[in-house]
C-alpha cells in the first residue's frame, strides 16, 4: 500500500505541470524601469512612443514586464517573439501565471479595447 501511495504520489507531481491553464488578461507590455508610465524624454527625444521607448529600455538592459489590473507582472520567457513587436500597447496576453511572474504563451493586439456584451 506505501508503494501504491508513493507511486500516486509520484504521477501527481509530474502530472501538475500539465494541469497548469493559461489565463488571459488585458493590459500593457511595458518594461522593467519604466513600467507603462514613461517620458517623452526618456532618450533623448520628444517623439518616442511607448513602444520605442519600451523596446529602448529593454536595448539598455531592463526586462520586459505585463501591467494588467495595477499589478507588473515579470515575464519569464523574455525571447517570446511578439515583445518587441507589441512593447507599449494595450494587449490580451495569455499565459502561465504564478506569483507575479507569467510565462507568454500568446499576445494579441486589442488587449485595452475589448467590451463585453450586454444581453437584453
Amino acid at each position: 500500500m506505501k508503494k501504491f501511495a508513493m507511486l500516486a504520489a509520484a504521477i501527481l507531481f509530474t502530472a501538475a505541470p500539465a494541469l497548469a491553464a493559461d489565463k488571459t488578461m488585458n493590459g500593457t507590455i511595458g518594461d522593467a524601469k519604466c513600467g507603462v508610465k514613461h517620458s517623452k524624454a526618456e532618450h533623448g527625444s520628444q517623439m518616442d512612443s511607448d513602444h520605442d521607448c519600451v523596446n529602448k529600455c529593454v536595448a539598455g538592459g531592463s526586462k520586459y514586464v505585463f501591467v494588467s489590473g495595477g499589478k507588473t507582472y515579470e515575464i519569464a520567457n523574455q525571447d517570446f517573439a511578439g515583445l518587441k513587436d507589441h512593447a507599449g500597447h494595450k494587449v490580451a496576453l495569455t499565459g502561465e501565471v504564478k506569483d507575479n511572474t507569467v510565462t507568454v504563451s500568446k499576445i494579441d493586439m486589442g488587449g485595452g479595447a475589448a467590451k463585453e456584451k450586454k444581453s437584453k
